[in-house]
């Protein structure tokens, strides 16, 4: 929304998924049209609750609203507004805006698009009660460059292959959409905040979470630390569509996180891809960008995909069941599959919250076209890990793999996780810093250690079976067997 033309004399902006001060749309719309601006974030129950008491999303989140509070505060200081910032409440959204809006006599509610399922009712749920109350919720666009609808095939409907996607998306994109909200000019609209509890960023024990190993890995809540690291990534972007693929290199912007919960603002990120569509890796990153857009479109038009496959026919396919099933599983999400690269991606996973995105289609494709196990199960555990968790491009990512999804690799293509690690970690440098009981093997072995020579095996200190476990499945076999899985969605075609 460009343009409103109400006024009010108090509004309120409620952060979500946008902890940023800068070219932040809902607070630049409530600054710009309310004579006093309240910021409140709720860490809502209805999502922590259910979470592990040691969640490096929450320390991430908590990390993020300090520094956003003081941003806040020094914004509003350098105004003339000395008792301005951010309010958290530790409670129910659904309870907790209405009730709050009243009691702070706010006319409106201001806050970013979010068009994740649960989001999207919740929002529904608020927006009625403040209703009842007279309180009026406008919402914006901030976290995608398009999204819903705005760009539609010539039959107006939404993109389900990602090429003509893509390309109407840069026929359509300009300076108007990647220009930032300006938020420093209109500062002065910055209200003091009522004197409440809420006047405090609570602690991660406040909340009734431990701290984790966060900074140890060298993740930095905030704004500060995203554009930090948006800085360093420029520095190597041209390199990025020849880097991007080896997990040993530093090829990636690592900005995952940072998109995940708004401390970088997509128009930044994309305007800096845009302007330099000279460079490969510039355009190629860009491209990866315009995924994100094009999944969280793919969601916001057909909800049905977090629950079902996006083509329908897939879910005919008849996964493996019962206790093999889940052993095979347990093992994947272990690390234990015997195949080193997969087992290193899901080291990196479990012990960082983090993993390549060249290994998330490796992991993926060997538990569903390896394994058998239903993509489900596979995009819940990365759901439950993955600091940069995104419903929209996790499920998008998952489809793909699964071949059920929109623009997805045909079903016959099925990776082959040896010849994925002689090619994208060819020396084995990422397999030994995740697997160190395979650190002794050379760099032929240490891709399918079952085929290294025994001499070697003993010299090296691996015992298959033992401290490495001998490969769960015969990739040749496995994949005879995916073929005939698939066979059902062959028929229906």
């Amino acid at each position: 929304m460009r343009a409103m033309n109400t006024r009010y004399e108090r509004g309120l902006v409620w952060f979500r998924r946008d902890l940023r001060m800068h070219d932040q749309q809902a607070l630049h719309q409530a600054l710009t049209h309310c004579r006093q601006v309240l910021c409140l974030f709720v860490l809502d129950r209805e999502i922590l609750d259910p979470l592990p008491r040691a969640d490096r999303r929450v320390e991430f989140i908590v990390g993020s609203l300090v520094e956003l509070d003081e941003n806040l505060r020094q914004l509003a200081s350098r105004a003339g507004r000395q008792g301005a910032g951010l309010m958290v409440e530790h409670g129910w959204s659904r309870e907790a805006l209405p009730r709050l809006a009243a009691q702070w006599q706010v006319q409106a509610v201001f806050a970013n698009h979010d068009d994740e399922p649960q989001s999207i009712a919740r929002d529904a749920g608020v927006a009625a009660a403040l209703a009842q109350g007279g309180i009026a919720f406008h919402s914006f666009k901030d976290h995608v460059v398009f999204e819903r609808q705005e760009v539609l095939t010539q039959a107006g409907r939404p993109y389900g292959v990602f090429t003509p996607y893509k390309n109407a998306w840069l026929k359509a994109v300009s300076d108007r959409q990647l220009s930032a909200w300006p938020i420093e000019p209109h500062a002065g609209a910055l209200a003091d905040r009522p004197e409440s509890a809420l006047a405090r960023v609570p602690t991660l024990a406040d909340i009734g979470f431990e701290p984790t190993n966060l900074r140890d890995l060298g993740i930095t809540p905030g704004e500060r630390a995203g554009s930090a690291l948006f800085e360093s990534f420029l520095g190597r972007i041209d390199a990025y569509d020849e880097q991007r693929n080896f997990p040993a290199v530093k090829g990636p912007s690592y900005l995952g996180v940072h998109l995940r919960f708004g401390t970088v603002s997509i128009r930044a990120l994309a305007s800096q891809g845009w302007q330099r569509q000279g460079s490969a890796g510039a355009a190629t990153w860009l491209s990866e960008l315009i995924w994100r857009d094009f999944y969280a479109q793919i969601l916001a038009n057909f909800p049905h995909v977090a629950q079902r496959a996006f083509k329908p026919e897939y879910d005919a396919i008849e996964w493996e069941s019962g206790p093999q099933a889940q052993t095979l599983f347990e093992a994947w999400c272990q690390g234990r599959t015997g195949y080193p690269l997969v087992d290193a991606a899901m080291a990196q996973l479990n012990a960082s919250g983090y993993m390549h995105n060249r290994l998330r289609m490796v992991a993926a494709c060997f538990l569903i076209k390896d394994l058998g196990i239903d993509w489900r199960w596979g995009e819940r555990y990365f759901a439950q890990h993955l600091n940069d968790f995104d419903l929209a491009s996790n499920n998008g990512g998952w489809q793909w793999a699964s071949s059920s999804g929109c623009d997805a690799q045909p079903y016959f293509r099925i990776f082959n996780p040896v010849s994925q690690s002689e090619k994208f970690d060819a020396q084995g440098k990422f397999i030994r810093r995740y697997l160190p009981a395979l650190a002794g093997l050379s760099e032929r072995s240490i891709h399918a250690p079952w085929q290294a020579p025994p001499m070697e095996l003993a010299a090296a200190g691996v015992k298959l079976g033992d401290n490495y476990p001998q490969p769960l499945v015969a990739h040749d076999e496995a994949r005879a067997r995916t073929l005939a899985r698939y066979a059902v969605v062959k028929k229906a075609a």
